[in-house]
């Protein structure tokens, strides 16, 4: 392999901040309305969180949160700072999921999905929304 080659490929760092705000937006919204509110129902997730340790009633402000949130990163409005709110979540996953083991597949769920996400928000909260977001941070 070419080496001098791989060093001069072209970079396209607002088609990245583009990729990673729409995947980590879209993440947020199909976790919170299809996995949280159509698969599980509010009665359900309150029920669950019951069950791990966190008051039942934080299903909802978790959902509204996420719902928000991930429109925000989505659009690109005001999306890092969004990214940043819902670390917490992502470390709450964590805590959940940390004695299933790594692979997010074993029963229950591992921890590795939601360290991944934590890196990726974190990326995304230095990287900012890019310029083909709605409001793009000024230089």
């Amino acid at each position: 392999m070419n080496t001098a080659t791989l060093t001069h490929l072209p970079s396209f760092p607002a088609a990245g901040t583009l990729l990673l705000r729409l995947a980590l937006g879209t993440m947020w919204l199909t976790h919170s309305i299809v996995l949280k509110v159509m698969t599980f129902g509010m009665a359900g997730l309150a029920q669950w969180m019951g069950s791990v340790g966190f008051p039942p009633a934080l299903a909802y402000p978790l959902v509204i949160a996420e719902v928000v949130g991930g429109a925000a990163i989505l659009l690109g409005v005001h999306g890092r700072w969004a990214s940043i709110a819902l670390l917490p979540v992502l470390v709450g996953a964590v805590a959940v999921h940390a004695g299933n083991g790594w692979v997010f597949t074993a029963p229950n769920g591992g921890w590795e999905y939601p360290v991944f996400l934590i890196v990726m928000s974190l990326v995304h909260a230095v990287l900012g929304d890019g310029p083909y977001a709605l409001r793009p941070q000024r230089a």
